[in-house]
């Protein structure tokens, strides 16, 4: 059946009709459910009550818009009602100051505070570059509504009588609160998207930091690691609230903490966020497997490393399709 004949039936009270109806909406509409919520189960859970508001509401479906539009809407609706009963997602760097390396390392914080990695596996290659940590990042200091008009009018391309539509407002109001957007998301993003970078340099050049950032670690080469660095690199490693800033002082915590004498670990390359990104397992002596700790995501400026950010969420690994532990000779 055609769309149109697939509407008529899940009109009817067809599940299997409205099931093949939204399919080929659901994954664009789960990547802007992550855009706005900067989490990957959130985006999942809004998506599910979007979806369901959408089967209740089919009814009153009128046809005035496209049928896509008319989906975004009720998943833009269902975000916003998650955004206003919840804190915003963030990074470290915007939680609080600079951490002293040779200080205590605090309690994680738990709370639902932190931005998610995104596995490039479930992106289509011309999204990459709106989901970079960066503009996820961005996107969440923004109130509900000038998040879902910049995403939907910057990154989607509806036009301002679109937005206006799905969010219940008028064209000028749409373009207002998009300048107003710019204004506050603009200054927070990097002269270059990650996209931009990534295709700056040739695959030699990126096989060595990627072979490099894997090497420095499983070797527990501070030296080396730190050698890939910016001098004001940013090391974060969300829950924990502590980051460090500049080759000093990431060398000083790497040294005293992950990379110690004696660490042992095992790094496998993966794809986030538009990203270099990479698996993280420590040795486990109890279980003699090394088990996963961390999605490491890496931001590079140039052919140099200017952010490594280290997801220490080891329930986010059966989303990137990897193994909770790596035997011995992984």
């Amino acid at each position: 059946m055609n769309e149109s004949e697939l509407l008529a039936a899940a009109k009817r009270g067809e599940e299997r009709a409205f099931a093949r109806l939204v399919e080929p909406y659901r994954h664009e509409l789960l990547v802007h459910s992550y855009r706005m919520l900067g989490s990957a189960p959130d985006a999942e859970d809004a998506l599910q009550d979007a979806l369901f508001d959408a089967w209740k509401g089919l009814p009153r479906f009128e046809g005035r818009s496209s049928l896509r539009s008319w989906l975004y809407t009720v998943t833009t609706n269902a975000c916003i009602k998650v955004i206003r009963r919840r804190p915003k997602r963030v990074l470290p760097i915007d939680y609080g100051p600079a951490a002293d390396p040779h200080g205590p390392v605090g309690e994680p914080v738990t709370e639902s505070v932190w931005l998610e990695p995104y596995p490039d596996e479930q992106l289509r290659y011309e999204e990459r570059e709106t989901v970079e940590l960066a503009f996820v990042a961005a996107l969440q200091n923004l109130p509900a509504r000038q998040r879902a008009v910049l995403i939907l009018r910057d990154v989607l391309g509806f036009s301002a009588r679109e937005v206006a539509e799905i969010l219940d407002a008028t064209p000028p109001s749409i373009d207002s609160a998009l300048q107003r957007a710019h204004k506050t998301v603009d200054g927070r993003l990097p002269e270059r998207s990650q996209q931009a970078t990534l295709r700056s340099l040739d695959d030699e050049r990126l096989r060595e930091i990627v072979d490099g950032y894997v090497q420095a670690w499983e070797s527990a080469d501070v030296d080396a690691l730190v050698g890939l660095l910016s001098h004001d690199a940013v090391f974060t490693m969300p829950p924990q609230r502590e980051w460090f800033e500049g080759r000093e002082a990431i060398a000083a915590f790497l040294a005293s903490r992950p990379l110690r004498e004696g660490s042992r670990w095992r790094v496998m390359p993966t794809d986030a966020n538009g990203q270099l990104a990479f698996a993280q397992y420590e040795w486990n002596p109890e279980s003699e497997s090394y088990a996963a700790h961390a999605i490491t995501v890496l931001t590079l400026e140039g052919s140099q490393i200017r952010e490594i950010t280290v997801f220490r969420m080891p329930d986010v690994f059966a989303r990137f399709g990897l193994p909770d532990l790596l035997g011995e000779r992984a």
